[in-house]
């Protein structure tokens, strides 16, 4: 191994440097596409701090990628060993060698989204020796991978932005042209590359298979942290309960019966629970009420059912819960269930074994469309959006429900004349909802989402936002309008989901950032 290394060491020389007054014009022609991408575009950064934390760490990142690589081709070496007289396939020599790739620059994309992109320009001319031997009865076929070149423009991304250490979800890289790529090939000492023909076909395969698999729209998905830790999960369907009557409840009155009625709830929600109406002195109420819930995930979910005794003064007395997995449900397909009730859900609290009453549900799981359809009608000019807003309303998928999430990431420049402490207030048909109040900024940061339930898709509404401010102490002027926005949703309808920044109404420079998606089902 240390022969070769020397070896490789004779070989390297320091770079001649010249001043460009020496070159011909003929001679900085060919040195043009040598240039860095941040001396010819003022929208690449350079990177020289970078390029040297590679440069010394490129020793350890060597035979960390050298034993992945190993790591990976054993299992599919040992899948031809037995097979067409193959008796061993193993690396003799595995390195990188010593010259490290070169980031020529990195350009940072500005976004809305929760995500952090750039695009980085990446050259390697490299000094690999990689010799793979191929043991065919007994013939030992050498094969030696020499001289590598690779340039290419990877876009980097990281998504989702999440408060959780290393702070983004996963890691998406994706290629915006055809790598260039360029090396030596021997074949038992001969240099396979000069059968004439060949150098094309291999270099022409070797891209189309890249950009095959990486090119853009095509990505590399590497997960960092869990779908279950710090990022997020969206809505993925609805869950129908049909809360239809009870059996035998517990009497927890002392005089007279019990007062009992359901609450609804999901695991993992910090919504409000829902609530059936009270029946008063029964213990075997119908209630036949339907109530709608937003799923996130079916698989780890569950239905929490809590029948309490309402009383007027004090605190409700608990008549028994149980707990109905979402995973038991096939999507679309109601189903019924006779639920005894518990007190608890561990299995060895001996208080279970107590007889309180049964309760029966009606469930319906309905996931939204996996494609949420986008209408390609004519949205430019307002006499054709009538027109296809005309078409749109007898399209019968646009009759059917679905969920209206509104986020509101922050605001801008936003200036009261008397206090700033802004919260965000959205009024939408009917419903009012509002953020929490942060003190003393012009450019709050809320990240809140709400959610409307809607037996129909918004086509002809508009939802209201309006940032206020709300005076933290007693005084005159409590609270005082910092602007506010009108936003028509059938373009959330047609394109499923917009992000925009809006320019608040009576205000001097504000602006306000959403986020809103329409969920079909």
């Amino acid at each position: 191994m240390s022969s070769e290394l020397n070896f490789l060491n004779l070989n390297l020389q320091d770079p001649l440097t010249r001043p460009l007054l020496e070159y011909d014009s003929s001679s900085l022609l060919d040195l043009l596409p040598e240039v860095p991408l941040w001396v010819k575009n003022p929208d690449y950064e350079r990177v020289d701090w970078l390029n040297r934390v590679i440069l010394h760490m490129w020793p350890y990142l060597d035979k960390a990628i050298c034993a992945l690589i190993r790591s990976t081709a054993e299992p599919i070496f040992s899948e031809y060993i037995g097979k067409f007289q193959v008796q061993s396939i193993d690396f003799e020599s595995l390195t990188l060698g010593t010259l490290p790739p070169t980031v020529h620059g990195i350009k940072v994309y500005e976004s809305n989204e929760k995500h952090l992109l750039f695009e980085a320009a990446v050259r390697w001319a490299g000094n690999p020796n990689v010799t793979l031997v191929l043991k065919l009865l007994s013939l030992r076929i050498k094969l030696q991978l020499i001289d590598l070149q690779v340039s290419g423009a990877p876009r980097i991304t990281f998504r989702p932005l999440v408060p959780t250490f290393p702070c983004f979800g996963s890691i998406l890289v994706s290629l915006m042209e055809k790598p260039l790529v360029d090396f030596g090939l021997k074949l038992m000492g001969g240099d396979l590359m000069a059968i004439p023909g060949l150098y094309q076909f291999v270099q022409e395969s070797i891209r189309k298979q890249v950009a095959r698999l990486y090119l853009w729209p095509q990505t590399i998905e590497i997960p960092i942290l869990d779908s279950c830790e710090g990022a997020q999960k969206k809505p993925v369907g609805i869950l129908h309960v049909k809360v239809v009557q009870a059996h035998n409840l517990l009497n927890k009155d002392f005089l007279g019966t019990s007062d009992p009625y359901v609450e609804l709830s999901l695991s993992g929600e910090r919504l409000p629970s829902k609530k059936t109406s009270i029946k008063m002195n029964n213990l075997n109420p119908e209630w036949h009420e339907v109530f709608k819930l937003t799923v996130k995930d079916p698989q780890s979910q569950v239905l929490e059912i809590h029948v309490n005794d309402w009383e007027k003064v004090g605190p409700h007395d608990k008549l028994g819960m149980q707990v109905v997995p979402l995973r038991l449900l096939v999507p679309q397909e109601m189903k019924e269930f006779t639920l005894n009730l518990v007190k608890n859900t561990n299995p060895n609290d001996p208080h279970n074994k107590k007889l309180r009453g049964q309760i029966v549900m009606e469930l319906t799981f309905v996931p939204f469309r996996e494609d949420t359809e986008t209408f390609s009608g004519p949205l430019d000019r307002h006499d054709e959006r009538n027109e296809s807003l005309g078409k749109a309303s007898e399209d019968t998928s646009l009759l059917r429900g679905g969920l209206l999430l509104v986020t509101v990431v922050g605001a801008e420049d936003v200036e009261g004349k008397h206090h700033n402490n802004p919260y965000a207030l959205i009024l939408f048909r009917g419903e009012k909802k509002k953020t929490k109040s942060i003190k003393k900024t012009r450019d709050p940061s809320w990240n809140e989402e709400f959610q409307f339930l809607l037996e129909e898709a918004p086509l002809k509404d508009r939802i209201h936002i309006e940032v206020v401010s709300k005076r933290s102490g007693l005084g005159f002027r409590p609270k005082e309008s910092l602007g506010h926005v009108d936003v028509n949703l059938i373009d959330v309808v047609y394109n499923g989901r917009i992000n925009e920044k809006y320019n608040l109404i009576n205000s001097r420079n504000g602006l306000i950032l959403l986020d809103i998606q329409w969920r079909a089902i």
